[in-house]
């Protein structure tokens, strides 16, 4: 009964969401369907990157993820499907994968990425609008099926990857990073890690305003008082209690951010 998460911009009003389940379904009755999110911005894939490495790691050995935030729809970008440690992913080859595969690298785990070109493991007609449902949805669940990945595809070393933004540590102490994306809240989720502050208090800039941090909870700060605070994915955040530190501020994803020791 092996899991198959999705992850899309389609959002909820139409069918499209449905077909796809309809047609994962009917290859692979016995999969366990998961929907992480079907909210993202649409064409966002720097957003869907990020949703994926929160998401992901938390599911258990063998999953299948199915990703679509896929502008090049029907152009020449490539489908793909690919194994990242001990998770499988499909979709569109526009660098959504690319933190699973950089994670996995990093990690010394296993990577293969496979250009999905054997029609027979498709839908019988395909849309050149729709490969979430006649490509993607049925190669994710012959995968749940058991069939290999290198009967899916042919290898491929050239995957689109998407630069990452990754945090510095400079020779004089300060830390440097960027708002990695920005949460339903509106919420700054940074790429720095929280273990990089720990045990010791920081002063934190951000869009021309300083503050002290980190709090232990947005219940430390007062309603509408911006705050900083370690995420639950272990990452410096910026927030607002009761309120949208993107608003407040007027930022978005890639907005630098600079962390300094606090003399007291």
């Amino acid at each position: 009964m092996t899991i198959i998460t999705l992850t899309t911009d389609f959002g909820l009003d139409d069918g499209y969401v449905g077909a796809m389940k309809g047609v994962i379904l009917g290859i692979a009755p016995g999969a366990t369907l998961v929907d992480i999110t079907h909210a993202l911005p649409p064409q966002d894939i720097r957003r869907g990157v990020s949703v994926l490495r929160e998401a992901t790691p938390y599911f258990p050995a063998g999953t299948v993820h199915l990703a679509i935030v896929d502008p090049g729809v029907g152009s020449q970008r490539r489908p793909i499907a690919l194994q990242a440690g001990a998770h499988r992913f499909v979709g569109p080859d526009n660098g959504l994968f690319t933190a699973a595969i950089a994670d996995a690298q990093a990690a010394g785990l296993p990577v293969a990425v496979y250009h999905l070109d054997r029609p027979a493991y498709w839908r019988p007609e395909i849309s050149r609008t729709f490969h979430g449902r006649d490509i993607f949805a049925p190669v994710a669940a012959h995968l749940a099926n058991g069939v290999p990945l290198e009967e899916l595809g042919t290898p491929v070393d050239d995957p689109v990857l998407l630069p990452l933004w990754r945090p510095e540590r400079r020779p004089d102490g300060r830390i440097l990073g960027h708002v990695d994306h920005v949460d339903h809240f509106g919420n700054l989720i940074s790429n720095v890690p929280g273990a990089w502050l720990a045990g010791r208090r920081w002063t934190i800039s951000i869009a021309g305003r300083q503050l002290v941090g980190p709090r232990p909870t947005y219940a430390a700060a007062e309603p509408g008082e911006l705050l900083a605070l370690i995420s639950s994915s272990g990452h410096l955040e910026v927030a607002v209690r009761n309120g949208s530190a993107a608003a407040l501020l007027g930022v978005q994803a890639g907005e630098p951010i600079e962390v300094w020791e606090r003399e007291e």
